[in-house]
């Protein structure tokens, strides 16, 4: 048989369950050479590029671009050589079986999953007689074929091959019939037509406005009307200021309804799970921080950097989580993995939801190092362009809120860290000197949030305070 190969939806992660082909580089029956872009697959968090691992060409391709969500393991295409024929792929598409992607269960150690039940053979329909079509049109055989047996006409169709060619999934997307829009809720939907080219959400902001679709201008991705595009369109409502002593008057107060973006969808669900699933307790101190301030000051002048003190805190934890490994760990089931390194998640709000990309084995590097990675992670997760591999991972989750002004809070551990450091501002306090006068200090809170199942009070206990010891004599930041 020919060299035929699958190209399916891949498992970036062990959360990942699914993903959404953004857009194809590559079209049906044009050839790719290895490193060259093949399509962009966007998961919960982040857009993917993937490139071709070798030179084949893509004989058939089964999803387009669109905003369905695709199961990990299904089949998006199929290579081949360029001399492979459309029966053996057809052949090879029938007989395909995705490959099991599922993990095991929760607490379940790793034991392998029980075997999906196959669902039901579908009934045949009754055959239909094939109605001979002659045209001038470019179609693929196979194309040809289906379109006789299934009294196609071809015409209307608009080509996705190589100048305008008809292929097998043309005249498969012509066989679908049209999906009439619904909308939950007192609007109505405008335009239940696929003559406008936009996205759900936008639909829906249109229809509880009462804008038509047609004739607006998408900036999305192939033209997409989106979001912003509808939002630009809505005219704002002024409401008349009563003057003074007017009778007071109820007003309408209708909610804007938001739904969850995938992002946000994610998110709520893992703090869910985590918050339900993980028995958290908390440990708090204060640390004077009157010394390390006064150190940046010098070694950014030293050293010609812009470190924060978020950078001298990612390098203090670091060191502390390599002196106490016993909380440099992940939790996974009924099992603890222990690290040699700390690799420290760093909590970003972006664009896209609160995001955690990692500085890794940040105990070996040094402050200017720390900063120049935290600053290069920070634009890319500003700029949406956070890739799986800056966020896979990680050994310990630092959140700082102090830069809003927040003086003290705890945070919820993100699986399968074990603990997390929650960063308070820094405020001047009164403080008792030795010789029993008053002064005034800087002091920053800090909460961790402990796993107990794998973390003990005592471990978590020496961890702080090995932290606020690097904290309050910071040269041992340089040792």
């Amino acid at each position: 048989m020919a060299n035929i190969k699958p190209f399916c939806m891949p498992k970036w992660g062990i959360e990942m369950t699914e993903g959404t082909i953004a857009e194809w580089m590559v079209k049906e029956g044009e050839p790719f050479t290895k490193g060259q872009l093949l399509c962009l697959i966007e998961t919960d968090k982040i857009t993917n590029e993937v490139e071709a691992e070798y030179d084949a060409v893509l004989k058939r391709l089964l999803t387009p671009a669109s905003e369905e969500a695709l199961p990990v393991g299904a089949l998006l295409a199929v290579f081949a050589d360029a001399d492979t024929p459309d029966a053996e792929i057809d052949a090879f598409i029938d007989g395909f079986k995705p490959a099991e992607t599922s993990v095991a269960a929760k607490g379940g150690g790793s034991a392998p999953a029980p075997a999906a039940t196959p669902a039901p053979a579908a009934t045949p329909a009754p055959a239909r007689e094939p109605k001979k079509i002659v045209t001038n049109r470019a179609i693929s055989p196979e194309a040809l074929k289906l379109a006789e047996a299934e009294g196609v006409d071809i015409e209307p169709i608009a080509g996705s091959g190589r100048n305008g060619r008809i292929t097998y999934q043309d005249v498969v997307q012509a066989m679908r019939p049209e999906r009439a829009l619904s909308f939950k809720g007192t609007a109505q939907l405008v335009e239940d037509t696929a003559e406008a080219f936009a996205s759900p959400l936008a639909r829906r902001i249109a229809a509880q406005h009462g804008i038509a679709l047609a004739g607006i201008t998408g900036t999305g991705p192939r033209g997409r009307i989106s979001k912003a595009d509808v939002l630009a369109l809505v005219k704002p409502t002024t409401a008349a200021v009563p003057s003074f002593g007017a009778p007071f008057e109820l007003v309408a107060n209708q909610p804007t309804v938001q739904p969850f973006d995938k992002v946000r969808k994610v998110v709520a669900r893992r703090l869910t799970e985590a918050k339900q699933t993980i028995p958290h307790f908390y440990l708090r101190v204060s640390a004077s921080v009157d010394a390390l301030m006064d150190l940046r000051k010098t070694a950014n002048l030293v050293l010609g950097t812009k470190a924060s003190i978020n950078d001298y805190l990612v390098k203090a934890v670091a060191l502390a989580l390599v002196k106490h490994p016993d909380v440099n760990v992940q939790v996974h089931g009924d099992a603890v993995h222990s690290f040699p390194h700390a690799d420290v998640a760093i909590a970003v709000a972006s664009p896209k939801g609160l995001v955690t990309p990692i500085v890794r084995q940040a105990d070996r590097m040094h402050i200017a190092q720390i900063a120049a990675t935290t600053r290069a992670l920070i634009d890319k997760a500003q700029a949406g362009k956070l890739g799986y591999e800056d966020m896979d991972g990680g050994t310990f989750s630092v959140s700082n809120l102090g830069m809003f002004g927040i003086e003290a809070f705890d945070a919820i551990i993100n699986p399968p860290q074990g603990a997390i450091l929650a960063v308070g501002g820094v405020n001047r306090v009164a403080a008792e000197a030795a010789n029993g006068d008053i002064s005034f200090e800087s002091r920053m809170q800090l909460s961790l949030s402990v796993d107990h199942r794998a973390i003990d009070g005592a471990a978590g206990a020496q961890f702080l305070q090995t932290l606020k010891g690097l904290l309050e004599a910071p040269e041992g930041l340089f040792a």
